[in-house]
């Protein structure tokens, strides 16, 4: 009993000092980014096709889901509303529900699991074929050419995807309370415009999809970058990647909100 106890305390200890010797790595890894960004800037090209490859390339999902959750939005919000008289207000719900949480939230799960797993995967596939190995013996960083483009392409686009998925999710709101269920259209738009604030609702909006993207492009270059170069070390770390990204997504944002609207 005491031998299955200590091998048990033994193995949570080795798990813990495992996870944070990864967190330093991490840390580490992040700074060499950011060192490595300015020889980024001169290959430009390189973030450009980066963004088109997980801004561009996500518009469809980013928008289709945004257009069904702004549907059941609506659904749900005239179903609450009208028990209390306020079905008009409809349009307020969709608004702030989206620009605050459900569209930096649920844009930034998508974007780990579409843009981050092949983000992931490439880099590993890279670091396995020992391609990022003959960079360096050819005297090219790795890490500038390869990471830190992926890298500033992801926090650039999840912004906008955010933004798309935001509006989207708003259209698809409208289209089910104005035009199928009859919510007055006027009151719908005119009640959104006097409550929705700039400040306080669409930059908080953008701050926390900035966050997310940059959490999740690091997570994403970092599982890659450290994957075993083996077909199974690969598929954990694309694993790693989606699972850790929506971890981190998730307690973000409960973080951010609660510095954001203390004062509220």
């Amino acid at each position: 009993m005491f031998a299955a106890l200590a091998s048990g305390l033994r193995h949570i200890g080795a798990l813990t000092i495992g996870g944070i010797w990864r967190l330093g790595f991490a840390a580490r890894f992040l700074l060499a980014v950011l060192l490595a960004s300015g020889q980024s800037i001169r290959r430009l090209h390189l973030t450009i096709r980066e963004l088109y490859f997980s801004g561009v390339l996500s518009l469809l999902i980013i928008a289709v889901s945004g257009f069904f959750v702004g549907l059941v939005l609506g659904l749900q919000g005239y179903d609450i509303l009208q028990r209390f008289g306020s079905a008009d207000a409809v349009g307020v719900m969709v608004a702030l529900s989206l620009l605050r949480e459900l569209g930096p939230v649920i844009a930034g799960l998508l974007f780990a699991s579409r843009a981050g797993s092949a983000i992931a995967a490439e880099i590993g596939l890279m670091k396995t074929t020992e391609q990022l190995k003959a960079m360096d013996m050819m005297a090219v960083d790795p890490i500038a050419r390869v990471v830190a483009p992926r890298f500033w392409g992801g926090v650039l686009s999840m912004p906008l995807l955010a933004a798309l998925f935001s509006a989207m999710g708003i259209f698809g709101g409208w289209l089910i309370t104005v035009v199928v269920i009859g919510v007055d259209d006027g009151a719908f738009w005119s009640q959104m415009q006097a409550t929705v604030e700039f400040r306080y609702d669409v930059v908080n909006g953008v701050i926390k999809s900035f966050v997310f993207g940059a959490v999740v492009s690091l997570i994403a270059v970092f599982e890659g970058y450290d994957c075993q170069p083996t077909a199974e070390g690969v598929s954990r770390a694309i694993t790693r990647t989606v699972v850790t990204s929506a971890l981190a997504i998730l307690a973000l944002d409960f973080v951010l909100t609660s510095f954001m609207f203390r004062g509220l």
